[in-house]
């Protein structure tokens, strides 16, 4: 069952609303560089189900590599909320510690995602996501 969820960055300025089924979404781990550094857990929300409250005017992008992905971030605090993660073009990617309901306990990652070698998986036709360890 859908449902609303809300979350923000550290500084209070960027505030969004997502609307999912928790119970419903695998919340997955990536072990590429910038996933790692930034200790992100990915919740994948479909864009319609996604939306800005405050602070669109606070957040900027950060591109690298292909460019194709875009990791926004608080201008402010740092904090990375949400990106557009290249690996899944139809979904934004919710960083899970950013809701203000997160759990620790019961929001662990239960998929884990090799962006390490991403690029080699998806051109040799391989899963890139497997279940958690």
């Amino acid at each position: 069952m859908l449902k609303r969820y809300e979350g923000g960055c550290h500084c209070g300025r960027v505030r969004f609303r997502i609307q999912i089924d928790l119970a419903d979404t695998v919340i997955g781990e990536c072990n590429c560089s910038i996933c790692t550094k930034k200790g992100i857990l990915h919740l994948p929300v479909a864009h319609e189900r996604l939306e800005i409250l405050s602070g669109a005017d606070e957040m900027t992008t950060y591109t690298f590599g292909t460019g194709v992905a875009k990791h926004t971030f608080c201008r402010h605090c740092g904090i990375h909320a949400f990106y557009q993660p290249r690996s899944d073009p139809e979904n934004y990617s919710v960083n899970a510690r950013c809701l203000d309901e997160y759990d620790p306990a019961t929001m662990q990652p239960r998929r884990f995602f090799d962006g390490q070698h991403w690029e080699q998986a998806f051109a040799s036709g391989g899963r890139e996501w497997e279940a958690k360890r």
